[in-house]
């Protein structure tokens, strides 16, 4: 039942918000009692922090699915925007903006896991359009990956509406790409940005 809820409770904070929705309207969804959540969740926070952590694992699993598929850095990067966009589809609100608002303790703490993982996710990613030819061998990698995980980061926490999230986001992989690419990375770029 503890999986049942936070399942529920995660697709719904992210659709709805983590603001709006009660304990009640969890409850209410999945037909049961609030007392039945109140056994496993002794408050929302502690159900947010569940559910955000159920959201990380999600995510990187789906992550690594993409790595493993081999496609090029480029490419991988597109494959992984157009992951994060088809998971965040129904939100009207950004996610991030939203935990950073309304539970700001929560939200730091997930920050945190996420650029650990995420910078080790952007280093191979680096370190394999690099030996493919398509980054600059010249590259400061750790300031590049800083640098864009700055502007996702900002904009994620800054850009309430969802939609305009994701045009940013985009714009800011092109941005990233063109500044660590070659020749070769530009016109893939171009062919991934013309299939979008």
């Amino acid at each position: 039942m503890e999986e049942k809820i936070i399942t529920k409770a995660t697709e719904m904070f992210l659709k709805l918000g983590f603001k709006s929705v009660t304990m009640d309207d969890i409850a209410g969804q999945m037909g049961i009692s609030k007392k039945t959540i109140y056994k496993y969740f002794i408050n929302k926070e502690v159900l947010i922090e569940e559910a955000t952590e159920t959201m990380h694992k999600q995510l990187h699993v789906k992550i690594e699915t993409i790595m493993s598929q081999n496609h090029n850095p480029i490419r991988e990067n597109f494959e992984i925007r157009k992951m994060f966009k088809s998971m965040f589809q129904t939100a009207d609100t950004s996610p991030l903006y939203q935990l950073k608002k309304h539970y700001p303790q929560i939200h730091e703490k997930t920050m945190c896991r996420e650029l650990e993982d995420c910078f080790l996710f952007l280093r191979q990613n680096i370190d394999r359009g690099i030996y493919l030819g398509l980054y600059r061998k010249d590259l400061d990698i750790e300031n590049a990956i800083k640098f864009y995980y700055m502007l996702i980061f900002q904009v994620n926490e800054n850009t309430i509406s969802e939609k305009e999230t994701q045009e940013l986001e985009l714009a800011i992989l092109e941005y990233h790409t063109r500044a660590i690419a070659t020749q070769k990375g530009v016109e893939e770029l171009e062919r991934n940005l013309a299939n979008l």
